[in-house]
């Protein structure tokens, strides 16, 4: 089965986001859109919360959101129970995101990286897995809240 991933971004994320789609389909990923698809100025928190819902109500398996710094989406989509969105600008945080807090949304500042550092960021976050043992009592603990 392929694995289904849903992606948004805010306006200056909206160039970045058509790399990734393209990437991910090469990959062999179902793609879901949540937008925008527009370079005017959009309100990031929409389309954060939109990629979030589908990854909270299982409708994708992992998310991956672009905004200008990351932040901003990354901070919207944690207010969902059970999304763990992850700010990485380097492979190696894209990995330990997933090896270590078992992120299920990776987030991705589109003004501080190039298209091929991101794509090597969402690369490394999709090939990584969830380590689990030490690092699942900590996953337990964010979700007490």
């Amino acid at each position: 089965m392929a694995q289904h991933i849903a992606v948004g971004s805010d306006h200056a994320g909206v160039d970045l986001k058509h790399a990734v789609k393209e990437h991910l389909r090469a990959r062999g990923v179902e793609v879901t859109d949540k937008g925008t698809h527009v370079r005017e100025s959009v309100d990031y928190p929409d389309h954060a919360h939109a990629v979030a819902a589908a990854v909270a109500g299982h409708q994708a398996d992992l998310g991956i959101l672009i905004c200008g710094s990351g932040n901003g989406v990354a901070i919207t989509a944690n207010k969902h129970r059970g999304v763990r969105a992850a700010l990485a600008w380097l492979p190696e945080l894209g990995r330990l995101a997933r090896e270590h807090n078992n992120a299920n949304v990776l987030a991705l500042p589109a003004r501080f990286i190039d298209v091929e550092q991101a794509l090597a960021v969402v690369d490394a976050f999709l090939d990584a897995r969830f380590e689990g043992g030490r690092h699942q009592v900590r996953v337990e603990k964010i979700e007490q809240a």
